[in-house]
């Protein structure tokens, strides 16, 4: 389970960089994604094949993967949404709420058993939110498109973790890149009808950009947190994804100085949300002890 962590937490770094590059990137947020799943999908299918780790798998799979891409798909929309009509730290905070949201799907979807532990956890990180932004009216249609982001967030690694139980991770991640380009493609014209972009090809600073945010913050970080879900449940990839929010806020600090947008509201809710992370972490590893102690007293 500590390979388990590292490796999620590494995939979270380089995912706290997402926000940064949605800013940097001068594309609508339409294409951005578009552009991104396009570089994504080409470079897993080109590199997993290479180093032959792509499975054969059925077209129903193939389909219901897809479908899940989808999803993926109008996540990063809504999410780049968040960042244009409000700021990156607006939408990355959002984006926290994925914790409590995981805690009401997932026993929904996989009929389980709520975890009334991490539904509380989740409610916390919720508190901390509210308290972050007190909701400035200013930020009002970002924020709405941050939780609508976050709704998103929430389902698709639920479904990828039943997935994963069948097919591996370079072939999953592979065929849901697909999945969510080719719906994109169908719904973009729509889509830049209502919200038209400035420019449709990226500049060179673009694509460089581009680039950065497929192979590193898309195709590495998918990887490692799809290593980690095999062990962890979708709720803890969730949770500890909390740490995207931090890790991009202070990078917006820097590059972009928004905490001159925030008041000392967001310190005493970055507490609240980070304590719930820090709780959940220990509550797994003593959980983690206890199986490990009762496998030792089974007789074999």
């Amino acid at each position: 389970m500590k390979k388990a962590f590292l490796q999620l937490h590494i995939a979270v770094f380089l995912a706290g960089f997402t926000g940064i590059l949605g800013l940097l990137i001068t594309l609508n947020e339409g294409l951005i994604v578009w552009y991104r799943l396009l570089i994504t999908a080409l470079t897993m299918w080109i590199l997993f094949a290479l180093l032959k780790k792509l499975q054969v798998i059925s077209w129903a799979d193939r389909l219901k993967i897809m479908g899940v891409g989808f999803i993926a798909a109008m996540h990063w929309v809504t999410f780049y949404g968040a960042i244009k009509y409000a700021n990156v730290s607006v939408a990355l905070v959002c984006f926290s709420a994925i914790s409590f949201f995981t805690a009401l799907f997932e026993p929904l979807i996989l009929r389980k058993k709520i975890n009334w532990t991490e539904l509380l956890l989740g409610l916390v990180t919720l508190s901390g939110i509210y308290i972050i932004f007190h909701f400035d009216t200013q930020f009002k249609t970002g924020i709405m498109i941050g939780l609508v982001s976050a709704v998103l967030a929430a389902l698709f690694p639920i479904f990828n973790r039943e997935f994963l139980k069948r097919v591996n991770v370079e072939t999953l991640l592979s065929w849901q890149q697909t999945g969510g380009f080719l719906t994109l493609s169908f719904l973009l014209p729509f889509y830049l009808q209502k919200f038209p972009a400035g420019h449709f090809i990226p500049t060179w600073s673009d694509f460089g950009w581009l680039l950065v945010l497929a192979w590193f913050c898309s195709v590495l970080a998918f990887q490692l947190s799809g290593n980690a879900l095999k062990r962890l449940s979708a709720f803890t990839v969730n949770l500890t994804y909390n740490l995207e929010p931090v890790y991009g806020i202070l990078l917006a600090f820097v590059v972009y100085q928004e905490n001159k947008y925030l008041s000392h509201w967001f310190y005493w809710g970055f507490a609240i949300i980070a304590a719930a992370l820090i709780t959940h972490i220990f509550i797994l590893i003593r959980v983690e002890r206890k199986l490990t102690q009762a496998e030792i007293k089974t007789p074999q």
